[in-house]
C-alpha cells in the first residue's frame, strides 16, 4: 500500500430496484452538510427524480450545485469517460471542488458491471476507490421484488450497507422476515432502517477498508466475519470455521442448503472460508485464477485477508465474479490472528464447493513439489552402475 492510498477519491454505488427509494434518499442527501463536498453522478436513463432535476432532457449531461455545495451530475454516456473527466471539470485554479463520489445505478441492472469498470480501468484505480456498494429495499414490497427479479438478489448480495426505506408503512412480521431473508443473503451488510428517506450519512459512507479520516484501514469491520460464522461455532480449523450462516431468526436453517424455513431459497451463498498456514503466492493465484476460470459468473463477491508465506505484512483482496481490483498490502495485520480469511458470496456455488476445490488444488500441489523433490534428492539415479 502507498502512503497515499486513503487520499483516493472514495466511490460508493446507490443500488436499488425500481421503486426501492433511491431517489428520495438522494434528496435527503444532498441537502446534508456531510455531502457538501460530494459529486453525486446519476447514471440514469429517462426522467431524472431528483428535486432539482424533475423535468426530462435531452442534453448528455445536466450539472447542477446544489445550496449544501454538493454536485449534482446527470449521465447518458460511458461512466468510465465521466470518472476520467470530472477529476478536471470540477476544479477550479487547480483544486478538485469534490472529495467524495455517488454514484446511482439505474433499477433495472445488477451492479457488478459498473464494479468492473472501477476495478479495471487503470485510470480510475489511480484516481479513486471503492468506499462501498448501498443497497436500497423496498421493506413494504422487498419480499415480492425479491421473488420476481434475480436482480435485485444481485444488489442486496453485493451490498455493504442495505437501507431499508419505507420501514414505518411495513407490517412488522412481514418487515422481520425480510430483513432475516436479507441476513441470509447477505451477512455482512449492515442492515439500516429509513423512513422518508432519511439516514444519517454516516452510516451509509465509509463503508470500505478505509474511512475517510483515518489513515489505517479497519480490516475487520470491512471483512465482518463473524456475520458469516454459525451460532456456538469458535473452532479455528483448518479450512473449517466460518461455516454458511443461520439466521438468528430461524435457528433451523439447515447450513449446508441455506434453506430459510419460511418460503426463501435466492440461491445466495455466503459463507468466510479460511486457512492457517501461509500460502505461496503463486499457489494462490493459481488456485483463485482456476476457481473464478470454472465459476466466476457464480461469484458475486470476494473480500479477504490473505497472509502468503514470506510476506510479514497481510494481502488484501477484492473481487466480483471474475475481476479483481489490485491487491492492496496492508502496513500491518489487524490483530494476532494470522489466519487467511476470504469471505464468499455466491450464487449456487456452496462452501464445501470451494473447500473441496482448495484441499484438492493444495494436495495436488504437494505431490508434484514431493516428485520433485525426489527426482532432485536422486539425481542420476537411472544411470547409476
Amino acid at each position: 500500500m502507498t502512503p497515499d492510498t486513503p487520499a483516493l477519491i472514495p466511490i460508493s454505488l446507490l443500488t436499488g430496484f425500481l421503486g426501492s427509494g433511491k431517489t428520495t434518499l438522494l434528496n435527503y442527501l444532498v441537502a446534508q452538510p456531510e455531502l457538501k463536498d460530494t459529486l453525486v453522478i446519476i447514471n440514469e436513463f429517462g426522467e431524472i427524480g431528483l428535486d432539482h432535476l424533475l423535468v426530462a432532457h435531452s442534453q448528455d449531461e445536466v450539472v447542477v450545485e446544489m445550496s449544501s455545495g454538493c454536485l449534482c451530475c446527470t449521465i447518458r454516456g460511458d461512466l468510465k469517460k465521466t470518472l476520467k473527466d470530472i477529476t478536471w471539470r470540477f476544479a477550479e485554479g487547480g483544486k478538485r471542488k469534490f472529495n467524495r463520489v455517488i454514484i446511482e445505478t439505474t433499477g433495472l441492472a445488477s451492479p457488478i458491471p459498473i464494479l468492473h469498470t472501477l476495478m479495471t480501468d487503470n485510470f480510475i484505480a489511480s484516481k479513486y476507490r471503492l468506499d462501498g456498494v448501498i443497497t436500497t429495499v423496498d421493506a413494504v414490497n422487498g419480499n415480492q421484488t425479491l421473488d420476481n427479479h434475480i436482480e435485485a438478489v444481485q444488489q442486496a448480495a453485493v451490498a455493504d450497507r442495505v437501507l431499508l426505506t419505507k420501514s414505518d408503512l411495513a407490517d412488522a412480521a412481514a418487515l422481520q422476515d425480510l430483513q432475516a431473508r436479507l441476513q441470509q443473503i447477505n451477512p455482512g451488510a449492515q442492515q439500516i432502517l429509513s423512513q422518508q428517506g432519511q439516514v444519517a450519512p454516516q452510516q451509509l459512507l465509509d463503508a470500505g477498508l478505509f474511512r475517510a479520516a483515518d489513515k489505517t484501514p479497519d480490516v475487520e469491520r470491512w471483512l465482518s466475519e463473524e456475520a458469516y460464522e454459525p451460532p456456538h461455532t469458535h473452532g479455528h480449523d483448518h479450512a473449517h470455521d466460518g461455516h454458511h450462516h443461520h439466521h438468528h431468526h430461524h435457528k433451523h436453517a439447515h447450513e449446508d442448503h441455506g434453506h430459510d424455513i419460511n418460503r426463501h431459497d435466492d440461491h445466495i451463498r455466503a459463507f468466510c472460508f479460511s486457512f492457517d498456514k501461509p500460502i505461496e503466492p503463486h499457489l494462490f493465484d493459481e488456485w483463485l485464477s482456476l476457481l473464478v476460470g470454472f465459476k466466476g459468473q457464480n461469484i458475486l463477491r470476494i473480500k479477504g485477508i490473505v497472509n502468503l508465506a514470506g510476506e510479514d505484512k497481510p494481502t488484501v483482496i477484492h473481487g466480483v465474479q471474475h475481476i479483481f481490483h489490485p491487491t492492496v498490502t496492508l502496513p500491518a495485520w489487524p490483530s494476532e490472528d494470522r489466519r487467511t480469511r476470504i469471505v464468499f458470496i455466491t450464487k449456487d456455488i456452496e462452501r464445501a464447493t470451494i473447500e473441496r476445490s482448495f484441499t484438492a488444488f493444495m494436495q495436488a500441489q504437494a505431490i508434484e513439489q514431493s516428485q520433485e523433490q525426489e527426482r532432485r534428492q536422486a539425481p542420476g539415479k537411472d544411470t547409476a552402475w
